[in-house]
């Protein structure tokens, strides 16, 4: 009678460390998808925070056209002040918080040069912040700048990219 009841208690005890066990590997996958959830929902935060940012940029007074081509207008970037402030970006070094700052003309055709004080306005890719690039966010902008023609002068602008990297 004993080893019955002795072998009852075993299997209760058995029973129970498997239920702790099972319980415990359903908890730690429920946190592993949780955790992956919290990762992925990060990743988007950012991805959004560095397009705010590159958006942010492009409407900044060191870059905005502002009021010089007629309307204020949004993402359009001033390629003159760029071209300026590209000389002086180590002033601006910690400002922005980017590793990266660079403006890729899309259109019209691009010949890949990098400008240079010599060969601008024919150019079509302006660094400002040299760093490591980690991943690129980009947005489209309108790059504009005073052109003229004789006594006539006339605004020219151009579709391109202004391309932030920084690492969150």
């Amino acid at each position: 009678m004993k080893s019955k009841g002795q072998l009852k208690i075993q299997q209760m005890a058995f029973m129970l460390i498997a239920l702790i066990l099972f319980f415990a590997l359903v908890g730690m996958f429920f946190l592993t998808l949780q955790f992956s959830k919290i990762k992925e929902t990060a990743g988007i935060l950012e991805e959004k925070n560095a397009l705010l940012l590159v958006t942010k940029l492009a409407n900044s007074p060191e870059f905005s056209c502002g009021e010089s081509f007629g309307t204020g207008k949004v993402n359009c970037v001033d390629s003159d002040k760029v071209m300026a402030l590209r000389n002086n970006a180590k002033k601006y070094k910690d400002f922005w918080g980017v590793n990266n700052i660079e403006i890729r003309k899309i259109y019209p055709e691009n010949n890949g040069k990098e400008c240079t004080a010599g060969i601008y306005p024919n150019c079509d890719i302006i660094k400002i912040e040299k760093g490591i690039i980690t991943s690129e966010y980009p947005n489209f902008i309108s790059l504009c700048r005073k052109e003229s023609v004789g006594d006539e002068s006339f605004d020219k602008c151009e579709i391109a990219k202004l391309m932030v990297s920084y690492d969150g």
